[in-house]
């Protein structure tokens, strides 16, 4: 549930636990907060939150509104009318349709505050509606196996439709495409992937043909792990199908296509998706990249900076002009680090712009540019347009090749603050990197501020992880000093409902390198790369792999996690 949409029944909420005395009222009034800007229902923040569990909440609620508490562990599923579940999409929006009775419809929910959406549901059923209280926490797991349950029931359908055509590996005309692509079981089945992926929290999902199969795959906190496995003769309807979403060319198969679409997935809102396809031995491939706002926008507490950390990086982005590189390879929090800056940077008395290849998330305020490399709109063609846009503060997607590394660093120079990335394993390696493209040292030491390197690690799951004894020995070599081997406390992964694995969400490790007169000093002076690194690391510069074990002291990761990501 979106708050900013029900911030009224919320509200209502709020003041029927504090009546109950189920919270105090300064407390009650923080959760709200915190729910509106995690973009929570309340109930799902107080339950994640333990500051109240299902059943006392569910409980609370039936007496509020005088309604029946049914305890879903004794409700037979095979009541629930699936047809009118799956076509209203009502177990997206956390409401279970129990049964049906001449007219009437009862419908299990968690928190009955939501009047906007009980009406979209009296009117796209027509019937007259009958609430039930549930705990959240059963009514989630409820649905999510009625939603894997439907995707089965769907994959049945495709395959026995399949076998009595037996044209399951047959190439379909244009029209058969456009027909079979807005068949309704290809459109649920879709649907439910889509939806899953966004429950999961994936950032991206992999739709793979090979041979025998067709195989979908999510990449959560940075990993990927199969979803599930298709039968391939479903493969050219699914691709299909993702190519009507994005308005693509569905009779082109020979050569890769980009496009966007947004789609209703949850109670949220809609949810916005990248997609490139490509052609592969046995079919084309897709990849759909998961855009989620609330992630891009990021607050830059959020981002896992120490605080000495933090506290350098936000002056380097407040000067009023100079250079900041952010650095790591793809997939490393780049873009969250950069969208985090410019969103505090954000204000009416300041000229953003930004160019990106693509831009992921439109934000207000910034004005954003699109690369296109076919008609000639690279980065240092806009580049050298926003010289021209009388600009503050601008953002490069990446510094690819010395024309744009020039204009940059020009820009850097004359009064702008341009914030950019570069792929390179270490801040020092940006420094060999500008070297390498012809940049003189004298302008990489006069326009950049601060160089921040960075990784992303999956965070331990807090409801399910367990302390773990380590050999000294293993510490020792790992990075720990000898006389903190005493206090230390270790967890290792190991798995729950609420966890993919034992890991729940990313945070950042960052090594900062600031551009000190000694360090600038030594870049003039055309030292290597690790001669200077020796002098930064020996005043207090911090290595990622000393952030990674600061992480593992503090219990947000473990050590093998780390291990993963970072050299020793």
């Amino acid at each position: 549930m979106h708050y900013a949409k029900e911030s009224h029944a919320s509200s209502r909420l709020a003041k029927c636990l504090v009546a109950h005395h189920l919270l105090e009222e300064p407390v009650a009034a923080g959760a709200l907060r915190e729910a509106e800007q995690q973009q929570l229902s309340l109930v799902t923040y107080l339950v994640q939150n333990n500051l109240l569990t299902s059943l006392s909440i569910a409980s609370c609620l039936a007496r509020e509104f005088g309604l029946p508490l049914l305890d879903l562990n004794e409700f037979q599923l095979k009541y629930v009318p699936m047809a009118i579940a799956t076509h209203n999409q009502l177990l997206e929006q956390s409401v279970l349709p129990l049964y049906v009775y001449e007219n009437q419809l009862y419908l299990a929910m968690a928190d009955p505050s939501p009047q906007l959406l009980l009406d979209k549901v009296r009117f796209k059923t027509g019937m007259r509606l009958h609430l039930v209280i549930v705990e959240e926490a059963k009514l989630t797991k409820v649905i999510k196996k009625l939603l894997e349950q439907n995707t089965a029931g769907i994959f049945k359908t495709l395959e026995a439709e399949d076998h009595a055509q037996q044209q399951a590996l047959a190439p379909l005309s244009r029209e058969e495409e456009e027909n079979t692509a807005s068949e309704a079981p290809i459109v649920r089945l879709v649907h439910a992937i889509l939806v899953e992926a966004v429950n999961k929290r994936a950032s991206d999902i992999h739709f793979e043909p090979y041979e025998n199969c067709f195989r979908v795959r999510f990449r959560v906190d940075g990993v990927l792990n199969v979803y599930s496995t298709i039968p391939c003769g479903l493969a050219p309807r699914i691709i299909s199908r993702l190519k009507v979403l994005a308005q693509l060319d569905i009779s082109e198969r020979r050569l890769p296509q980009d496009g966007r679409f947004k789609l209703n997935v949850d109670q949220s809102g809609a949810v916005d998706f990248r997609i490139n396809t490509c052609p592969t031995l046995f079919g084309e491939k897709a990849v759909l990249r998961v855009l989620d706002v609330t992630q891009t926008k990021i607050a830059i507490d959020a981002l896992g900076l120490e605080e000495f950390q933090k506290n350098l990086f936000v002056e380097a982005i407040h000067k009023p002009y100079g250079m900041v590189l952010v650095t790591g390879p793809t997939g490393s929090g780049k873009t969250a680090s950069l969208y985090s800056a410019l969103t505090l940077l954000n204000s009416p008395d300041r000229n953003i712009l930004t160019v990106e290849d693509p831009v992921e998330i439109n934000i207000y305020g910034l004005n954003q540019v699109n690369v296109n490399s076919k008609i000639g709109l690279d980065f240092a063609t806009v580049l050298r347009a926003f010289l021209r846009q009388d600009p503050d503060t601008i953002m490069l997607g990446e510094i690819r090749d010395v024309e744009t590394a020039e204009i940059a660093i020009k820009a850097a120079q004359t009064g702008h603050l341009v914030l950019s990335t570069l792929h390179t394993h270490s801040a020092l390696g940006a420094l060999a990197r500008l070297k390498n493209m012809g940049i003189p040292s004298y302008n990489i030491a006069g326009s950049i501020h601060l160089i921040m390197a960075q990784r992303l690690i999956r965070k331990l799951c807090p409801n399910c992880k367990q302390a773990k004894e380590m050999p000294t020995k293993l510490l020792l070599e790992s990075g720990f000093l000898e006389e903190e081997l005493g206090q230390l406390k270790l967890y290792e992964p190991r798995g729950c409902e609420n966890c993919s694995d034992g890991f729940r969400g990313q945070t950042g490790i960052y090594e900062l390198l600031p551009m000190t007169e000694e360090i600038q000093a030594q870049i003039v002076a055309d030292l290597t790369s690790h001669e200077i690194g020796r002098v930064a690391f020996k005043h207090g510069v911090q290595r990622l792999r000393q952030s990674a074990l600061h992480k593992v002291r503090q219990g947000i990761t473990c050590l093998s996690e780390i291990n993963r990501v970072s050299e020793e």
